[in-house]
């Protein structure tokens, strides 16, 4: 019985004809008119011999109206793919056989294997630094074990379509699809088990998808121009005018290649492997870029360097520091962690303002607090009241004279404060250190300033009282807080900033 029904299977299989010629031009992938009860009778001899096993039959083969919904568009399909690409696509003949067998379950799995093969492929000829950065981020702990094309396997097939995305090698459109196709793919093939049905349309629809946003799909000028980019900066000196040059095309980018391309020049600048002559390319080009990134792209670079820190990665949180410092980012570094670096920086101006040679030992450390706190004034809470009475303290001056070269420092970080900063600003006259500075005349005549800079932050009615009593004061500013009127108000105000 068995080798009959066996024999049965082998004639039904031969008689399943197509109508094709020995030129690929006249070639016609429709099946002949004969297809539907060829096939049906070939099912029928092999349900037949799983029968003889005890075996279910049901529902294991798709009908076979399903699969002529296949055949009757397959053909305008696979014409998208040229001849060369098409005799290396194994898992696309793999597809149609399934998908002729009635296992479309099956045929969606190697049309997912050929899709992914293909956008290894893509990404292998690409920049695989590049892509290893944007599919799992430059700092994370996976990345250190992604070098090779070898390591491409290790790329998770949403992590593969994502980093292809970001770098460019697939569309928005593309992305979209083929995380859906991808979810179908691990639920209703045969990947998992499962009892998802899949239509003829839809097997063709992914097919279509995959042939067009993947395997045919031409690289964009933009991406063509990033890959030339990225494989100039790391072999060849890139000089300042050149620099400028490549800024104009960085200004034509889409925001969201902008973000990915500094990605990638922040994984260049701290990868250990990197010489000198590609970090200073970086140093000259990554300013230019810096200024379109978004405030979450920015952020971002901060806690990459957070990260560094807790793995204790010595070498790459000093490097990615140095990032930091040359796009003028030190203020996205994440509080918890700047805060010690800004109580540093404050600890080290005052140090400097209050010592010898002020007017020329200031100026670096007023510097380096302005780019701890960057062009938005950001200041850890935790130091937040020591930031502004340093502040104070040293645009007041030391009393013998102005340190010009700081003073411009000054003005801009006072000019950031917000109107709860200002406030503290306001309320200084009464802490010891500071009324003491008022002792002297240049640091009054820097005070009557400072209330003057500082009189259109605040808008609180007791605020706008107290700097007008201020301004009308006529005794020692340095015995100011004493004045009862004054020493009032200053306590109804001090309890408003600790509520």
């Amino acid at each position: 019985m068995q080798k009959r029904t066996l024999k049965l299977i082998c004639q039904s299989h031969k008689t399943v004809k197509w109508n094709m010629n020995d030129q690929y031009k006249d070639s016609n992938l429709v099946p002949s008119s004969q297809y539907s009860s060829q096939i049906k009778q070939f099912e029928d001899g092999l349900l037949e011999f799983i029968d003889q096993y005890g075996l279910p039959t049901s529902q294991v083969l798709v009908q076979v109206s399903e699969r002529l919904r296949v055949f009757r568009n397959v053909e305008d399909v696979i014409e998208r793919i040229d001849l060369e690409q098409r005799q290396r696509s194994i898992y696309i003949s793999k597809f149609i056989a399934a998908a002729a067998s009635g296992l479309f379950d099956a045929a969606l799995n190697y049309l997912w294997d050929e899709t992914i093969y293909e956008l290894r492929r893509r990404v292998s000829q690409y920049d695989l630094a590049y892509f290893y950065d944007a599919a799992v981020g430059s700092s994370s702990d996976k990345r250190k074990k992604l070098n090779t094309e070898e390591d491409l396997v290790k790329i998770d097939d949403s992590s593969l379509i994502k980093g292809a995305y970001e770098i460019g090698l697939i569309s928005e459109f593309g992305f979209s699809h083929l995380d859906r196709i991808r979810y179908m793919r691990n639920w209703a093939s045969a990947a998992h088990p499962n009892q998802h049905q899949i239509t003829g349309l839809q097997l063709i629809e992914m097919l279509e998808t995959c042939v067009i946003e993947v395997i045919t799909l031409p690289l964009s000028n933009v991406v063509t121009e990033i890959k030339q980019l990225l494989a100039n900066i790391k072999t060849n000196k890139i000089s300042e005018i050149e620099a400028k040059q490549i800024a104009v095309f960085f200004a034509n980018l889409p925001r969201e290649k902008v973000n990915t391309l500094a990605q990638g020049l922040f994984g260049i600048y701290t990868q250990q492997d990197t010489n000198s002559q590609t970090r200073q390319n970086v140093r000259l080009l990554v300013p230019y870029l810096w200024e379109r990134l978004d405030e979450d792209s920015r952020q971002q670079f901060g806690t990459k360097y957070a990260r560094f820190i807790a793995n204790n990665d010595k070498e790459k949180q000093d490097l990615s520091r140095e990032f930091l410092e040359i796009v003028s980012g030190l203020s996205y570094i994440p509080d918890g962690i700047r805060a010690a670096e800004v109580q540093t920086a404050i600890e080290n101006l005052l140090l400097s303002h209050r010592g010898g040679n002020n007017f020329y030992n200031e100026p670096p450390f007023a510097r380096q607090l302005q780019r701890l706190v960057g062009e938005t004034g950001k200041v850890p809470v935790e130091v937040n009241r020591e930031y502004i009475l340093c502040l104070v303290e040293v645009f007041l001056t030391n009393g013998n004279g102005i340190a010009w070269n700081a003073e411009s420092i000054y003005t801009s970080l006072l000019d950031q404060l917000d109107s709860s900063q200002s406030l503290i600003a306001i309320l200084s006259f009464s802490d010891l250190n500071i009324s003491s500075r008022l002792q002297h005349p240049l640091c009054q005549q820097k005070f009557r300033e400072l209330m003057e800079m500082l009189k259109n932050k605040v808008s609180m009615a007791a605020v706008k009282e107290l700097l007008d009593s201020i301004e009308k004061y006529k005794g020692k500013l340095d015995k100011m807080k004493d004045e009862s009127d004054i020493k009032r108000k200053v306590t109804v105000l001090k309890k408003i900033i600790e509520a």
